[in-house]
């Protein structure tokens, strides 16, 4: 790379963060960076990232509000991913970093030389997305949307659909609309065994179905797909989401219809 990386620090314990700072400033000479910020959780470095950008993430494990290993997951949503760097006490996380991906993982307290060449792993992985992609990890339990920066978590099994307009993804809850900008294929992947995808913009979750109506233009709609089309009702609200003639084979049988 051209440009020296940018690092983020996160964790809970202010002497953890200052001691990582002081590793960075000793290897300065041998690995040039730029330290964007630090974080005290999950939550708060998801809030710093929304504004500024980071390359590789020195992230703690255990932390209040959000962990190091949910935070992981939650990257996935970025264009970009950083390359992860646990940085930890606990050796017994060390399977589940490495099945997300992570460049490596440190136990503490950290030495400069094993810190160094934690950071030259993370930087082959800049500036590709490879972090948590291409493994395909456990699919997240929460989205991450950012409203006026402030970081909000929408519970996936609250979300009824997600449909694609123009750049966003509207994620639909029974109480409001939210904008995720990630894709929706991706999406898609990702959430496969609860959501069906019902047009080429739209994915409904699969247990919030509680009919199908027909509706139509014409007064003979005996058939599928020529005169009207199918649509969802769901639970919570009273709009009614419609099956595009193609993706209406696959929706009826996930449906069981």
């Amino acid at each position: 790379m051209s440009a020296a990386p940018r690092i983020l620090i996160v964790d809970d314990e202010a002497p953890a963060r200052s001691r990582l700072r002081h590793l960075l400033a000793d290897i300065a000479g041998e690995f040039p960076h730029h330290i964007v910020g630090e974080a005290g959780d999950g939550l708060a470095a998801l809030e710093l990232l929304a504004q500024h950008p980071a390359d590789i993430a020195l992230i703690d494990i255990r932390m209040p509000r959000m962990d190091g290993i949910e935070l992981a997951q939650q990257l996935t949503g970025l264009p970009q991913a950083p390359a992860i760097v646990f940085v930890t006490a606990y050796d017994e996380f060390a399977l589940k970093a490495f099945e997300l991906a992570a460049a490596d993982y440190l136990l503490k307290p950290a030495r400069a030389p094993r810190l160094l060449d934690a950071l030259r792993k993370a930087q082959r992985l800049i500036p590709g997305t490879g972090l948590l992609k291409a493994l395909a990890p456990a699919a997240r339990t929460r989205l991450r949307v950012v409203e006026r920066g402030r970081v909000i978590l929408v519970p996936v099994e609250e979300i009824l659909y997600l449909r694609a307009e123009q750049k966003y993804i509207t994620a639909r809850t029974a109480e409001r609309e939210y904008l995720i900008e990630e894709p929706l294929a991706q999406l898609e992947a990702e959430f496969a065994a609860r959501f069906v995808r019902i047009h080429r913009n739209c994915l409904v979750a699969l247990d919030v179905v509680t009919g199908v109506v027909r509706e139509s233009e014409a007064a003979d709609d005996s058939h599928v797909g020529e005169a009207g089309h199918w649509a969802l009702c769901l639970k919570g609200i009273p709009e009614r989401l419609p099956v595009s003639r193609r993706q209406w084979p696959q929706a009826k049988e996930r449906l069981g219809l």
